[in-house]
């Protein structure tokens, strides 16, 4: 069920939004419990009328019943972060087992790998592929699709943000400038010859790292650079997200959806863009097409079409999984991003040192857009290529899928059959000898 703000830049807040104060987030926190005893009723409900020695588990009304409850859990519980459930892959016709685990951790983010039990080395190394995912609301695992369509040919790692609300306040804070640096520090751990996968929101910041690491001649620069869907210049065929943030300016976001961390979180009195606040602006896009799914999946669970409920389970265990956004981090890049146009108009600095993308020389790069997205337009990923003026033209790529809106850029069967396969070209012929010689000629 692809939906277009699943996976965009980070939301924006739905129209009509509430100012919002500390004693706001609490009084959530406090009606989310108080909901506990009423989802306890429900579940008991439930299992009596699924049970097969209740004669009314096999009638209308007792299957009308238990799809009442099962809706009703669904709808007022909170979602935690999904499983990844790669558990192996296929590589050249052979089932190998996949072990996900952290090679380097920061407060705000862990790099994982997928590491692949081989039990004989491969015959030639395959890329090794750094996928940058958003943290614009969702979990990484929102790549879950990414991540296996790379398996079989590529070595892979992610970056996994943490929910603000989990982290202490006493780890400090996390702005974009933090969050190039981890960027850069995850390129110096993988140690070279790495290509960055940038997945929407992180283009911007992926651009800037490359540029700052281009800027100081760093060694470990990756070999590429792939950005899939991102708001590099959003005055190109600007979006509904695009116009709110620019019509409103970032002092109605920073006094209308900021607040802080209650208690007993972990993060206590962190100042965040609290997830249930990012959910109701997801939600209230797609209003009419959310309430239609459930009122489907109430009439599915009641004529027991399994495959049709698990479908809608997936879907929805991962869309209402939503975690808290740094304030820091999530002011910057509305402002940075969405309002100022900062990296295109060549004023964007990190740690105060003006991002120079016309540096990057040593990087290939490639973008990727949707035809249909409507979260970030068609042109405003292209723009980068003016940008990184500097890349030899036989180094650079841009594909435009036919067909497809923001989710089809990164995930589902296009994206598997026609995206995976030119970025896996572009990534093999960004690392060949030749194309490096040609460069170091100029």
């Amino acid at each position: 069920m692809p939906i277009g703000e699943f996976g965009g830049a980070p939301p924006l807040a739905a129209e009509g939004s509430p100012v919002l104060t500390t004693p706001m987030y609490w009084m959530y926190e406090m009606a989310h419990a108080s909901l506990n005893p009423a989802r306890a009723v429900t579940d008991a409900t439930k299992l009596l009328f699924q049970n097969p020695l209740n004669p009314w588990a096999r009638t209308e009304v007792g299957k009308s019943v238990a799809a009442a409850c099962e809706l009703f859990e669904r709808t007022t519980r909170r979602y935690g972060k999904p499983e990844w459930g790669l558990d192996d892959t296929e590589v050249n016709g052979i089932r190998v087992p996949v072990e996900i685990r952290s090679v380097w951790e920061k407060p705000f983010c862990r790099l994982l790998y997928f590491d692949r039990k081989f039990t004989r080395p491969l015959r030639s190394p395959q890329p090794r592929v750094l996928i940058v995912a958003p943290m614009s609301g969702h979990y990484a695992t929102l790549l879950r699709g990414t991540v296996e369509a790379f398996l079989p040919a590529h070595e892979v790692y992610i970056t996994d943000w943490a929910d603000a609300r989990m982290v202490p306040l006493s780890e400090g804070r996390f702005d974009l400038d933090d969050y190039i640096d981890y960027v850069i520090e995850m390129l110096h751990v993988l140690g070279g010859n790495t290509h960055v996968m940038a997945v929407c929101q992180p283009s911007v910041p992926v651009v800037a790292a490359v540029s700052v690491m281009e800027a100081r001649r760093d060694p470990f620069v990756p070999t590429s650079m792939t950005l899939m869907g991102g708001p590099i210049d959003t005055r190109r065929n600007p979006t509904a997200v695009n116009n709110l943030a620019q019509e409103r300016g970032i002092d109605w976001f920073r006094n209308h959806v900021i607040t802080k961390v209650p208690f007993p979180h972990p993060g206590m009195m962190r100042d965040v863009y609290p997830g249930f606040l990012q959910l109701n602006g997801f939600i209230s896009m797609n209003l009419d097409r959310h309430m239609d799914a459930h009122k489907q999946l109430f009439a599915n669970l009641v004529k027991g079409d399994g495959d049709l409920v698990d479908k809608h389970r997936d879907f929805y265990d991962e869309y209402l999984a939503v975690m808290d956004l740094s304030a820091e981090y999530y002011l910057q890049t509305v402002d940075t991003v969405f309002v100022k146009h900062s990296l295109p108009k060549g004023e964007m600095t990190h740690r105060g040192t003006r991002v120079e993308p016309s540096k990057v020389r040593r990087v290939a790069l490639m973008t990727v857009e949707g035809e249909n997205d409507d979260i970030s337009g068609l042109g405003q990923t292209e723009a980068t290529h003016g940008l990184c003026s500097s890349i030899p033209d036989h180094r650079r790529v841009h594909y435009v899928q036919k067909g497809v809106g923001h989710y089809g850029v990164f995930n589902g069967s296009r994206f598997k059959s026609e995206i995976v396969p030119r970025i896996h070209d572009f990534m093999v012929s960004a690392a060949n000898p030749s194309s490096l010689q040609a460069l170091a000629a100029e």
